[in-house]
């Protein structure tokens, strides 16, 4: 998909998360799961949209691009899965960031808590 000449993908397959039950979907944790795509150097937006998915990715641009409309599970839900997609150097992140993405990344989640 093409927008004014712009690279855009997006997923059109349903993701299911290991870690679905581990997670509490709370704005909280949607504060970090945004700190942790910013720190990997994406700007997250939430806007209006035909996204099958409920987002997209500007790649060249590195914009997450996520439907205004989802509700919290809904917006950390889809921040997950473009975060799983991402090939992460997890240096660069903070020790806060690393931990949730070894959550989100590992099959079943490292951690076992519930709050990120």
């Amino acid at each position: 998909m093409h927008r004014k000449g712009k690279h855009v993908r997006e997923c059109n397959s349903y993701f299911i998360f290991v870690v679905m039950g581990m997670v509490k979907y709370t704005n909280g944790n949607l504060k970090k799961m945004e700190a942790l795509l910013e720190e990997l150097g994406y700007t997250v937006r939430y806007e209006r949209g035909n996204f099958q998915s409920g987002y997209c990715i500007v790649q060249d641009r590195k914009i997450a691009v996520v439907n205004k409309f989802y509700d919290t599970e809904g917006r950390i839900n889809c921040l997950m899965e473009i975060t799983s997609g991402l090939d992460v150097e997890q240096a660069v992140l903070s020790e806060k960031s690393q931990k949730l993405y070894r959550l989100i990344s590992s099959p079943g989640g490292e951690e076992t808590e519930e709050e990120i």
